[in-house]
């Protein structure tokens, strides 16, 4: 195996049967192991104790929470912005990747699409958390009633619901659809009721050149469909803080500057998430260092996006000198000075700087260095966009710093608990790589000599012809 086919993880795998690539490729799909059972029991008892927590909140009171006059939104609101930042890294990204016909993005398509469902799944719960009368959540919802009392229509709670709702069903739609022609191939591969459970998923999908043909245009339609969602989502959640007139909020740069820094973590997220999978279930030859190089130089570029907005809204603030908005930033010298380096040295001055060496982009535990340091920014970045606005409102004579207490840090332990154990079972359950995508790019992929170097090209395929080899 020469150094070039290694590196582009194609035609070392193109040579091996389709029974032994759909074997390596379905590692994860093994019988479960001691090793996994105790891994999820122990992701289950955190998940346990955070929704412990939360009922223990919810019969309590919210004074056993940090919040306090003005700080009414903490750390459960930061983390709901959070994790709809994180699950724009799948559906998006690969919706862009699909129609920009990217060469490599077969082997992370499944597992951050994954990412994306999972993330709106518990971020979605944090305004159910947070409301204080759980029980009447029905509030959120769009439904319709004829003393017109409700809903309103001018609330975030109502934008948030309705764009999550949606967002969480494209995305989940996106996945199933995607994993069709996979299900389909496991369903060939399985016996017992695991061939039962995929035979009904796969929904009689045999790869016939129509199915093919269909399938092609159905996912393209998905991928130009799924985008202006994903933007729509994050923006909404921007303009929750931008509509309201607290000072660092009222920010018409609100809603690109959210969907910028979810596209930021949701791309680090990807990283982190991808290196695990390489690492626990051995796809060293599918998930290759090509894939999380191209992916660094996202980061690269989202790292320059991301200080290129900070230091636009920081500079209007300095130069207008508005003193209630202003007071907002000099907090950032105080009290939240912590948490203010954290965000600017972990999303700017750290990743940019490592990113643009191709050394560091290509060595993968540096690209998984830096992404947790991208996770833990732009997480500071959601806190200190909530809490600091709040706590300095515009009269000085209710100023009050907030810190959580052990209940909020567990509800969001709890959460990751429950984000990380969704993952696993989903891996074990179904394909966690896109069987079909990566063997329709090794079907294209064909070796050339160049001078003493042998490099791996790729065939297009014509419009005719393509899907005859599913």
């Amino acid at each position: 195996m020469n150094g070039a086919t290694s590196q582009g993880g194609g035609n070392h795998l193109a040579r091996t049967d389709q029974g032994g690539l759909y074997r390596e490729l379905s590692r994860s799909n093994l019988p479960a192991t001691k090793r996994w059972y105790g891994v999820v029991g122990l992701l289950l008892l955190v998940t346990l104790w955070g929704v412990g927590c939360f009922v223990y909140m919810m019969k309590v009171g919210m004074g056993v929470t940090g919040l306090n006059r003005p700080v009414m939104w903490g750390a459960l609101i930061a983390s709901f912005v959070f994790w709809i930042g994180l699950s724009h890294s799948g559906t998006l990204i690969s919706a862009i990747l699909r129609i920009t016909n990217a060469t490599w993005r077969a082997p992370i398509l499944r597992g951050a699409e994954a990412m994306t469902a999972f993330a709106l799944m518990v971020g979605g719960l944090f305004p159910l958390i947070h409301i204080g009368r759980n029980w009447r959540f029905y509030y959120m919802l769009p439904y319709p009633n004829s003393r017109q009392l409700w809903p309103n229509l001018r609330s975030p709670l109502m934008w948030d619901a309705v764009a999550i709702n949606t967002y969480l069903l494209g995305s989940l739609t996106f996945l199933y659809f995607g994993m069709i022609p996979d299900l389909a191939i496991a369903r060939d591969h399985s016996t017992g009721w695991r061939k039962k459970f995929y035979t009904v998923l796969a929904l009689g999908f045999r790869g016939s050149h129509n199915e093919w043909r269909r399938y092609h245009v159905a996912s393209t339609i998905f991928a130009i469909l799924i985008i202006p969602v994903a933007v729509s989502v994050h923006s909404i959640v921007g303009w929750d803080f931008a509509m309201a007139k607290v000072p660092g909020w009222h920010s018409t740069i609100f809603a690109p500057y959210f969907v910028t820094g979810a596209i930021f973590s949701g791309l680090a997220g990807v990283v982190l998430v991808m290196a695990a999978l390489r690492k626990v279930y051995r796809l060293e030859r599918v998930l290759t260092v090509v894939q999380f190089e191209n992916l660094g130089k996202l980061l690269c570029t989202l790292s320059l996006l991301w200080g290129y907005f900070y230091f636009a809204e920081f500079l209007t603030v300095w130069y207008n000198r508005n003193p209630e908005e202003w007071e907002v930033y000099r907090s950032y010298g105080g009290h939240f000075l912590p948490l203010w380096l954290s965000m600017v040295v972990c999303n700017f001055v750290i990743p940019f700087p490592l990113l643009c060496m191709r050394r560091i982009r290509r060595s993968i535990p540096a690209l998984c260095f830096v992404s947790f340091l991208v996770v833990v920014g732009m997480y500071a970045e959601r806190f200190l966009i909530v809490v600091t606005s709040l706590a300095r409102r515009n009269d000085p004579f209710i100023w009050h710093n907030y810190f959580p207490t052990w209940v909020e840090f567990s509800i969001l332990a709890g959460a990751l608990a429950m984000f990380l154990l969704l993952y696993t079972v989903f891996a074990k359950l179904f394909p966690i790589m896109a069987v079909s995508d990566i063997q329709e790019r090794l079907f294209q992929a064909t070796d050339r000599v160049v001078g003493g170097t042998t490099v791996e090209s790729l065939a297009r395929p014509e419009a005719s012809g393509e899907g005859e080899h599913g």
